[in-house]
């Protein structure tokens, strides 16, 4: 049987561009994004990851739909995920919230 890799966790959920953040509210260090899960906005919008802060490089833009608060998006990242090597930040453009599943 596989051993696994690594623990996998969930992000609190942001609702404005920041810091994602561990359950008990410190902001993540080095990590693998494995999944997205977000709440859309009134229009369409977008997530922009990027590695050490808001200047940092993007890592991943995720494009959200059009919902007004009542739709949802899930993405599953392939393999070992994306890595930030520093930190994880997210710049939210008209998403209601977005969460992470890491390890």
């Amino acid at each position: 049987m596989a051993s696994m890799q690594y623990d996998v966790l969930a992000s609190l959920s942001r609702t404005t561009t920041g810091q994602m953040q561990d359950q008990g509210g410190n902001n993540l260090g080095r990590l693998r994004i494995k999944a997205v899960y977000g709440t859309a906005g009134a229009s369409a919008g977008s997530v922009v990851f990027r590695d050490g802060g808001a200047s940092g490089p993007t890592l991943m833009t995720v494009d959200t739909p059009a919902a007004a608060n009542s739709g949802t998006f899930f993405l599953i990242i392939p393999g070992e995920g994306i890595l930030a090597e520093t930190d994880l930040h997210a710049t939210l453009t008209n998403t209601a919230s977005v969460m992470v599943i890491y390890g």
